[in-house]
Formats: C-alpha cells, sequence, structure tokens
C-alpha cells in the first residue's frame, strides 16, 4: 500500500480472518434475519444481502452472555459442516471478508483458528480447511497464525500443497525465543516469518527488554539463511490503559530496531492492541499508527477496512482529539485523565 508523505510502501496484515473476532451482540450488524433467527448481516461479493445465522449453540458461551458474537468462528464452523443454506451463507461471508480485505489493500490475509477448538486436533482440520478455501479464493498471500507449531506447519504444509491455488509465499506468524523452532518452518516451507520481542519466559517489561530480544530472533533468523527482507518484527504493543509507559516502550525499541538493522528489514506490530480498555479505540489506534510509522515501522498487523492507512494520514494533527491521544500515548497523560475527562464531555468527536 502506498501512503502519501511515505517514501516505502506501508504492508498490511490484514487481521480479520480470526476467530477470536467479535461483533457485539447489541450493534447495528446483529439482527434478526427473514426466517426469525438471530444472524450477523452482511452483504456478499455480489452485493447481496446475506444473514450469516448465530447457532443455538454459541448463545451458552460466556462470549455470548457477555454480548460478543464470534462471528468468524461461526463462519468457519458452519462452513466445514456441510451442505445446505446456513453453509452456503457461511462461505459467502469469509468470501467477503476476502473481497474486502483485498479491495482495502492488504498485503497478507492472517488467518488464526485457535478458539475454534480446544482440540488440537480439530484446530489442524480447521486451519487446513481455511487455508485451502480462502487460497482458493484470494489473490493476496496468507500469513498462517497461531500460538501453537503444528498448527503453523498445517498451514503452512497445506499453503505449498501439489494443486492448491495459494497466492505468492506465505507468513508464518509467529516465532519467538520462546518457539525459535518456528524459524525451521519458515525456512523449510520458504515463508517470510513475523518475529516477536517475546522473551524465553514471557513478555519484555521495557524497550530494552524488546529490542534485545528482537535482535536474538533477527540474528538467529539470518544465520538459519532468512533473508532480512523476508523478516518482520513485532516489538510487541501492550495497552496504554495499564501503563502510561507501555506505548513509549514500543515505539523506543522500533527506533532502535530500524537503526540497527537498517532499512532491508521490516517492522510490523499489532498495533490496535494499544487501545485495548479505552473509549474511542479507532481514534487511538489511528494515532499510534502514525507515531509508529513515524518511529520506523513500514506494516502493520491492522484491519484495512476500518482503519486505511491513507486515509489515517491525512488527520488533522493539531486537532484536539488528535493531540489528547498523542499526549496518552506518549506517556504525557498519567492514567489517561485528561483523555477520558475529553471523551466524557464529549470532545473527542
Amino acid at each position: 500500500m502506498r501512503i502519501n508523505g511515505l517514501e516505502r510502501e506501508f504492508l498490511v496484515i490484514g487481521e480479520n480472518i480470526h476467530t477470536t473476532r467479535v461483533v457485539l451482540s447489541k450493534g447495528k450488524l446483529v439482527v434478526e434475519a427473514p426466517d426469525g433467527r438471530e444472524s450477523v448481516r452482511f452483504y456478499d461479493t455480489g452485493g447481496e444481502r446475506r444473514y450469516l445465522p448465530i447457532p443455538e449453540a454459541m448463545k451458552s458461551t460466556q462470549d455470548y452472555e457477555e454480548g460478543r458474537v464470534k462471528h468468524v468462528k461461526i463462519a468457519v464452523q458452519l462452513a466445514m459442516g456441510g451442505e445446505g443454506a446456513d453453509n452456503d451463507s457461511a462461505m459467502a461471508y469469509l468470501e467477503r471478508m476476502v473481497q474486502r480485505q483485498e479491495e482495502a489493500g492488504a498485503n497478507f490475509l492472517d488467518l488464526n483458528v485457535d478458539e475454534i477448538s480446544l482440540k488440537l486436533e480439530e484446530q489442524k482440520a480447521a486451519m487446513q480447511w481455511l487455508v485451502e478455501t480462502v487460497g482458493g479464493v484470494a489473490s493476496t498471500p496468507l500469513s498462517v497464525d497461531s500460538s501453537n507449531a503444528e498448527i503453523l506447519e498445517t498451514g503452512l504444509r497445506t499453503c505449498r500443497a501439489e494443486g492448491n491455488q495459494v497466492t505468492g509465499r506465505p507468513m508464518l506468524n509467529s516465532a519467538s525465543l520462546e518457539r525459535i523452532d518456528a524459524l525451521d518452518l519458515a525456512r523449510g516451507y520458504g515463508a517470510v516469518v513475523m518475529v516477536t520481542a517475546a522473551g524465553t519466559k514471557g513478555m519484555p517489561e521495557s524497550n530494552t527488554e524488546r529490542v534485545d530480544h528482537a535482535s536474538q530472533m533477527i540474528e538467529a533468523a539470518l544465520a538459519k539463511g532468512i533473508a532480512a527482507a523476508d523478516i518482520y518484527v513485532d516489538p510487541l504493543v501492550f495497552p496504554i490503559s495499564v501503563d502510561m509507559n507501555f506505548g513509549n516502550h514500543c515505539l523506543d525499541a522500533i527506533r532502535e530496531l530500524r537503526e540497527c538493522f537498517g532499512e532491508e528489514i521490516h517492522i510490523s506490530g499489532g498495533f490496535s492492541n494499544v487501545s485495548f480498555g479505552l473509549p474511542m479505540r479507532k481514534l487511538i489506534n489511528d494515532v499510534f499508527l502514525i507515531l509508529a510509522i513515524g518511529a520506523g515501522a513500514d506494516s502493520g498487523i491492522v484491519d484495512p477496512v476500518t482503519s486505511d492507512p491513507s486515509e489515517i494520514f491525512a488527520i488533522d494533527r493539531d486537532s484536539a482529539p488528535y493531540q489528547l491521544a498523542e499526549d496518552m500515548l506518549l506517556g504525557k497523560d498519567r492514567n489517561c485523565k485528561s483523555f477520558l475527562r475529553a471523551y466524557r464531555k464529549g470532545e473527542l468527536g
């Protein structure tokens, strides 16, 4: 994706096709369908209004009882389930998700099935099915995302299987010091790789630890023959609502990693994590993306449909909402008090 004002391309890893994703049951997308069932409404790739039914089994889950509908999980389960109208609707739902992300400029489509089941074999089966299905309709390379190495390998192996129509080289998301063997999977399947700043025993607690952990992963990847241009680095983004220093920890790490490893590697990350627990999440995410790119990031695990980087860069940076969000993200607003006060007063737009 080309963004006005930036010299280099910004690479978008579309984050939507995850079984963790939710819509609110009280939101505008959840409605009563013509057949009387509670459903998620959508338009298919041909522009026709369609409905993804919410199964009764889903309504007994804690997520649903707390107002969250895991719509991607529903779509995958129904689409894998066999024939019939619900299967057709679920397939149409997934195809439309692919279409929307590609039209919005995604460079990779990130696939994650970790929450489809608690059973590993069912997770692996879902990953194989999803890679085959999305790969059959997408013109964009796939990013195989999981916390389990066996699921990662299943996804990469399926991408590379003879006869599959998957476009381009896949991405492995992700490798870290706690599972450094994932680098061998990336090399073995010819994948580009996302490495993270996680340590051997947990998450980093400072920008220094982020740089140290990520540097070790970059060096390990290079030593295994993975080209610098095939390495994406996630310095790890944590919620600013938890600690006012988390924004600066990430931004400082991005600057140091860019300075240490030059322009050839890619620096990415799940930047929307920064806004967890706060209102006006889109505003916060947009401002943090601008700050991250300014610090040296050239990629992001983002939703390009709702957060178009080209539109984000056109934001008025002198506006009060922008300045309040920036101050909070840069650690100048202790406990987010000024930002929350402005929100309560309706001053954030």
